[in-house]
């Protein structure tokens, strides 16, 4: 969740930085940022309301904001999931899949689990099969 939370913080630097560099219609800007820091206020209070939430505004981001679509954290389009799983393209579903069975099976062994290594793991063995 901690980690969500910083690539959130990331993504709403990179957004405010697109209003100030006026590249943006300010009104519904100022608006969309309003929306997002509800977003940054409510995860940790309440994840699983700010699911929906958190779908919509990533999909708008990209929709949106189409010269940072590259810039959303692809981590934060799986941990939403539902509509962000669109922007993702099938190995890369494959990937998060294999990341959170992997998660899965420590759990269940009691064993601790580190998301971002496990995932460079992933990535790099994903890239072997490939050349």
């Amino acid at each position: 969740m901690e980690y969500h939370l910083q690539l959130l913080n990331h993504l709403r630097t990179i957004l405010a930085a697109l209003g100030e560099a006026e590249q943006v219609p300010e009104e519904s800007h100022v608006l969309f940022l309003e929306r997002f820091d509800e977003l940054l206020t409510l995860l940790p209070q309440d994840p699983l309301q700010s699911q929906y939430l958190g779908q919509d505004l990533i999909c708008q981001v990209i929709q949106r904001y189409p010269q940072i679509a590259h810039l959303v954290p692809r981590d934060l389009l799986w941990f939403f999931g539902g509509d962000c799983l669109h922007f993702m393209p099938d190995e890369e579903l494959s990937l998060y899949q294999a990341l959170e069975e992997r998660r899965y099976e420590c759990e269940q062994r009691g064993e601790p689990f580190d998301w971002l290594e496990q995932k460079q793991l992933l990535a790099s063995t994903a890239a072997d099969t490939r050349h």
